[in-house]
């Protein structure tokens, strides 16, 4: 039997139930005050097409607040090189979506490049 997930005391089907008023009650000050100062031109415009029910939808926009209208919609994010799929769910309310879209890769080393001196071409046998 799967566990069913609960965010704030509240099941899938309560959060989706809720209104702005009162999901703005039970997220962080931050995000809350986000929400009240309202959207932006950008973020508005991502919503109608959210409530569109728009099927393959990509955005630039990375600091929109999740709320309970985006859970289980998939969006493509842009990380500043490519759009990063986002499956929505119910843990992420409250959050940014860029927050689930990295802008960054982990740095890995290989050899020296061209031109390297001998002495940094020399590896230690640790």
């Amino acid at each position: 039997m799967a566990k069913e997930i609960i965010w704030h005391g509240k099941s899938e089907q309560e959060v989706l139930k809720m209104d702005m008023k009162q999901f703005m009650q039970l997220v962080p000050s931050r995000a809350r005050r986000s929400l009240t100062r309202g959207y932006t031109p950008a973020q508005k415009s991502l919503m109608a097409r959210l409530e569109a029910g728009d099927k393959e939808i990509k955005t630039h926009v990375r600091d929109i607040i999740i709320t309970p209208i985006m859970i289980g919609k998939t969006l493509k994010v842009y990380s500043g090189k490519d759009f990063f799929p986002v499956n929505v769910t119910l843990e992420m309310l409250g959050h940014t979506l860029g927050e689930f879209s990295h802008s960054r890769k982990v740095v890995s080393h290989s050899a020296a490049g061209v031109g390297a001196t001998r002495s940094s071409k020399a590896v230690s046998a640790r």
